[in-house]
């Protein structure tokens, strides 16, 4: 989840919805690629979206995926004992993707390696109460639930400033923080609150010269909040 995805709304949402559907226990056979369909009255029904607006979004998600690449970093080898700068890794969401205009309904060919990420989300993912995330319109607020539902167990969460850029998949050219937490922390942490009844307080760590180096999240969910119940945590 920390990976910079770059998914819009949309795609997060077939992302999530079909990484439910996946049995990581079961066994492929050689050459297999597990396929997941999803119909447009699926989509309507499970985001609260009219039919209308369902069969368009899963059109143009469905041919976005097939564009779309993950871009996360793996430890590298030691050199003479010294550790080397981690490796940066591209890898697509999909193989093959196809759409059956008058039916309304995709089907997505998951990329093979891809497939131990996505199962390993998916018995996550079962737990998401599909109907209330709908209730989230912001990349950035699913985004930042993400990132601190990984710590859930502790309440609170520490980012370098560095770490949260990439997680939060914030553009290069917004570099200012004070641009960067008007236009996404405080935003989103506001949809948070409103929507699902989160209490997040945010504090910054400032280092030399007095820049923001890293950001500390407390946060607890208010009991008759709805959207997360029962989960567990998120893996990175």
């Amino acid at each position: 989840t920390r990976a910079a995805h770059g998914l819009n709304l949309a795609e997060k949402r077939i992302v999530m919805n079909a990484a439910s559907k996946l049995d990581s226990r079961r066994v492929l056979k050689p050459g297999e690629v597990p396929i997941t369909k999803i119909s447009a009255e699926e989509y309507a029904e499970t985001f609260g979206v009219s039919k209308d607006v369902a069969y368009v979004a899963l059109k143009a998600a469905a041919k976005k995926l097939y564009e779309r690449s993950i871009t996360f970093y793996e430890p590298a080898w030691k050199r003479n004992g010294d550790p080397l700068e981690p490796t940066k890794v591209h890898m697509r969401w999909v193989g093959s993707v196809k759409y059956h205009d008058k039916e309304g309904w995709c089907e997505l060919h998951w990329w093979p390696a891809v497939l131990p990420h996505l199962t390993g989300l998916g018995g996550h993912f079962t737990k998401y109460r599909l109907q209330q995330v709908s209730a989230l319109r912001s990349g950035y607020s699913w985004n930042l639930l993400k990132l601190l539902m990984r710590f859930r167990s502790t309440g609170w969460a520490d980012y370098t400033i560095e770490d949260f850029r990439v997680s939060m998949e914030i553009p290069e050219s917004m570099s200012d923080f004070g641009q960067i937490r008007r236009r996404v922390i405080d935003p989103a942490m506001k949809e948070l609150t409103g929507k699902d009844h989160w209490k997040i307080k945010l504090t910054t760590v400032k280092g030399a010269k007095k820049k923001i180096k890293a950001l500390h999240f407390e946060f607890e969910r208010d009991e008759q909040g709805q959207l997360f119940d029962d989960m567990e945590g998120i893996p990175e």
